[in-house]
């Protein structure tokens, strides 16, 4: 027994140390360079094909092999990548989910060539380059880590490397030259990927596919490591190793038996799965999500014309065997799947490979059981919709990266503990429905289908919940702050795109008439995120095209053209727009009035030309917090009558509120303030409904502290009385944005740090978008606009996810309270500047009719009449009943609306 614990042990700490390889590869690229680098295992599978190419093909001597292996190309292949793929990103400013479609790129490239240059069959026959002795693998693998941990630590480069990893832009004003840090990076990271697939080749299954996909599932040590530690890397992968080859030598009875064999042969994936999902998630919030695509118009009917033909073509002149037609379709519904989730949610889907191949295996069950195909088919869906809810419900709060690899690891766990498993799988059978046995009348099946679903997503993206979900795309935290459930959001883009992943996968499986694990495997479902990112990721063309071109390539003579292409062009993600894009035309911005060579907005509509400076806001005393008209309307005063919505408001500073100054900055609201009084609307305008009296947001004791010790707020109390403009002010770093988002349900303190109340209701635990549901509404000092709406489409989000849904007439006060109800609403929220950007975010605001206002810096990027005018808006909003609070370091804004400031220092308010 002791002899068999030893073994068991040594056959343990091999793989252990190549994964602890791995690990250290991994998280030098991560920190040198910011890439998560998922193309890691490809280059590892090319460096061992390398190898065997130059030993045991052409008869190179296995030490010249191995040096010109490990010391020429694995880190060739890394500097190629740094200059060829991940510089110009990182020029481009590109975030970190860019250059992880750009690492998915690779890792496709790197397989569809190895296919192409090597075939898609296993060698058995690799060369061994340590012996078989675990012991020198391991010791190999501590001394590198030591090194890499010396040279950190005590030379000019660690310090550099150091420096680039806290803050790269101040390293590189420091005189660090980031790019040969990076680049060294990538040489040694490429270098231990290659050292991993030498050392690895000859114990494991050398082919394009599996070798990279088992890489990938030790990616779980270098998360584990919170891709910062080498020693925990290093322990994790060796006591998961030794651990994995321990569990072999467990035979249980039963049905436990085939499951303990399936976690002795997989326990990286296990670990994988829980590093994804249960510890810190790498990457950031609002930092790393899928950037909108580009605004495009709608896909002309011509084109839509001929890809309907094209569709039809094999019904009518092809031949009675139609083995490749009848795939694309099933595909084609597979990918649409990621148009919902990672087009129009933004979010990095890397698992639906795992719901179509479920949709497929749970249709061959319950056909094999004796249910009729079809109604079969029908009852997979909804059971892999709820897999889906279930996946997707501990994943939803991951960001960016994390939610990459939680999604990777659940297609791999799917994979691996069910698809391949013989428990699962044995004695399976899958044919087509009865009527629809021929292919001809199959593939007529099947484009039905595809065109309902077609339908069904269509509907989703121009109607409320789309664009709900183009804001969850375009800017999370914005959405959240404008009333979006995101939550409960991503859990229906999830579930749906496993429904009609599950649908396709069925689909598919009927076409060929089998169930295949391949055809479901999680380096299928990397290609096709690829191909749908690619070809364009919220166009409805995408997935017909993607599913053609791949099923196209893939039944050709060549295995591998299809990823190789797919591949390459991914590889340029944020230097080529999408290929869609070429099929559609941009929409043209509108002719401002007058003529296309006129300057600047008429009085009457607010439009801003393409060029030249914005038009300010508007000086209108009109609009209450949901734009009704102000209780002053018809009267003189201070800031003059209000004229017609774009006209330049009046030079210089705005007159001060007409108050006694009382505990602050400024004085008390207006007498008229918060009474309601007779008024005639504006023709075609609904007057919007009495305001109730808003009630009181108030913060007691509040006490904040990062992770790390640091004291951000520190027993704060403030409250934000009604009717009243409060300003918050104090150096940078006092703690009054922490303050803020703390208010605004972006932070929440820990239980007994104090207390948050609305009219006497604790709300302290209420998260950003039930607390804008609440009437408290904010805007970001980097603005949170969503760039793939319109301006009109920007506010209506705000009226529809705000305190007061379906008043058919906020839409339209708001855009005219702020100068936006011309022909600028049309406009896409990308094309504006920053001027006019501020109105549609405030406007998207006031949209809901909130009772509290939250103002984070509202002047910044506004000139001076821009500034003046907002402050005659915000003193008219405050006189209507609005609660306002401004964040802001214009001293003479805060001096010209504030009735009282609050001074912060230190994370307290001063007294």
């Amino acid at each position: 027994m002791a002899s068999l614990t030893y073994e068991l042990t040594l056959a343990g700490l091999a793989v252990g140390s190549a994964a602890a390889l791995t690990g250290i590869g991994l998280i030098v690229t991560y920190r040198a360079t910011g890439v998560l680098n998922l193309a890691h295992g490809a280059v590892a599978m090319i460096c061992a094909y390398v190898l065997r190419q130059l030993v045991v093909v052409w008869g190179w001597p296995l030490p010249l092999g191995a040096l010109v292996t490990l010391l020429v190309v694995a880190p060739g292949l890394g500097l190629i990548l740094d200059r060829g793929v991940f510089r110009p990103l990182a020029l481009l400013g590109s975030n970190p989910a860019q250059t992880l479609v750009a690492s998915i790129g690779v890792f496709v490239l790197l397989v569809g060539g190895a296919a192409l240059l090597w075939g898609g069959g296993a060698r058995d026959d690799a060369p061994v380059l340590l012996g078989d002795d675990p012991w020198t693998q391991l010791a190999a693998v501590v001394a590198l880590a030591c090194l890499v941990a010396a040279v950190t630590r005590w030379t000019r480069f660690g310090r550099e490397l150091r420096a680039v990893v806290d803050n790269r832009p101040l390293a590189v004003l420091s005189g660090v030259d980031a790019d040969r840090v990076a680049a060294a990076g990538w040489a040694f990271g490429s270098f231990t990927a290659g050292l991993t697939g030498v050392l690895l080749a000859p114990y494991v299954r050398l082919d394009p596919y599996g070798m990279p996909l088992l890489v990938v599932e030790v990616i779980a040590v270098a998360v584990i490591a919170r891709m910062r530690s080498l020693p925990v890397a290093v322990a994790a992968a060796i006591a998961i190793g030794v651990a994995q080859a321990q569990l072999t030598r467990l035979h249980p009875e039963g049905w436990a038996g085939p499951l303990v064999q399936a976690l002795g042969a997989n326990l990286f994936v296990v670990a994988l799965l829980v590093a994804a999902l249960v510890l810190p998630g790498v990457g950031g919030k609002g930092r790393d999500a899928l950037p909108p695509p580009p605004r495009a118009s709608r896909v002309p009917t011509p084109v839509w014309l001929v890809t309907g033909i094209l569709l039809l073509l094999p019904l009518g002149f092809a031949g009675s065997d139609l083995h490749t037609a009848v795939q694309v379709p099933a595909l084609a519904v597979i990918l649409l799947s990621l148009v919902v989730v990672a087009g129009r949610g933004g979010q990095i889907a890397l698992g639906q490979a795992a719901y179509a191949g479920l949709g497929a295996l749970l249709t061959a069950l319950l056909a094999t059981a004796g249910v009729p195909t079809l109604l079969a088919l029908g009852l997979a869906v909804p059971m892999v919709a709820v897999v889906g809810l279930v996946t997707a419900w501990p994943a939803i709060r991951r960001h960016g990266l994390a939610l990459a690899l939680a999604t990777l690891a659940t297609g791999v766990a799917v994979s691996r503990f069910v698809l391949t498993q013989p428990y699962a799988t044995a004695g399976l059978s899958l044919g087509r429905p009865a009527g629809f046995t021929d292919d001809r009348a199959y593939y007529a099946l099947e484009l039905l289908l595809l065109a309902g679903c077609l339908a069904l997503v269509a509907a989703l993206r121009r109607g409320r919940t789309g664009r709900a979900l183009a804001a969850l795309r375009d800017h999370e935290p914005g959405a959240e702050a404008s009333g979006v459930p995101v939550p409960a959001l991503k859990l229906l883009a999830f579930v749906l795109g496993a429904a009609l992943a599950a649908l396709g996968g069925g689909l598919l499986g009927m076409g060929l008439r089998a169930f295949d694990p391949e055809a479901y495997d999680p380096i299928r479902g990397l290609l096709w995120f690829a191909a749908v990112l690619v070809l364009g990721a919220d166009s409805l063309l995408t997935p017909l095209a993607a599913a053609a071109l791949l099923i196209t390539l893939d039944a050709g003579p060549q295995a591998g053209t299809a990823a190789a292409l797919i591949g390459l062009l991914a590889t340029q993600t944020g230097r080529l727009p999408p290929l869609t894009t070429w099929l559609t035309p941009s929409p043209k911005p509108p002719t401002p009035p007058g003529g296309p060579h006129s300057h600047g907005p008429t009085a009457a509509d607010g439009a801003q030309p393409p060029t030249g400076k914005p038009a300010p806001l508007p000086p209108t005393r009109t609009g209450s917090p949901a734009g009704s008209p102000s209780p002053t309307a018809g009267r003189t005063h201070p800031h003059g009558p209000p004229p017609a919505d774009g006209a330049p408001p009046p030079t210089g500073k705005p007159a001060p509120l007409s108050t006694t100054r009382t505990g602050g900055a400024a004085g008390n609201p207006s007498p008229t303030g918060g009474r309601a009084h007779a008024h005639r609307p504006a023709p075609g305008h609904a007057p919007a409904p009495p305001t109730p009296p808003a009630p009181e947001l108030r913060a007691d004791d509040l006490t904040l502290t990062y992770p790390g010790g640091i004291t951000a707020l520190s027993h704060v109390t403030i409250t934000l009385a009604p009717a009243r403009i409060t300003a918050l002010v104090g150096p940078n770093g006092a703690g009054k944005s922490t303050l803020f988002d703390c208010l605004a349900g972006t932070l929440h303190p820990r239980r007994h740090q104090g207390l948050i109340t609305l009219g006497g209701i604790d709300i302290t635990s209420r998260p950003a978008h039930a607390r804008t549901r609440l009437g408290i509404a904010r805007t970001f000092q980097r603005l949170a606009v969503f760039p793939s709406l319109s301006v009109e489409e920007n506010v209506r989000l705000g009226a529809e996810q705000g305190r007061v849904r379906g008043d058919p007439a906020a839409v339209e006060r708001s855009l005219r309270l702020f100068g936006l109800a011309g022909p600028v609403r049309h406009r896409a929220a990308a094309d504006l500047p920053t001027g006019t950007l501020r109105r549609v975010e405030l406007a998207r605001a006031l949209a809901g009719r909130p009772h509290t206002l939250l103002l984070d810096e509202p002047a910044a990027g506004l000139d001076a009449d821009e500034t003046a005018a907002l402050a005659r808006i915000l003193a008219a909003l405050a006189a209507d009943g609005l609660t306002v609070l401004v964040v802001e370091h214009d001293p003479d804004l805060v001096a010209g609306i504030a009735h009282t400031v609050h001074t912060m220092e230190g994370g307290r308010i001063l007294p």
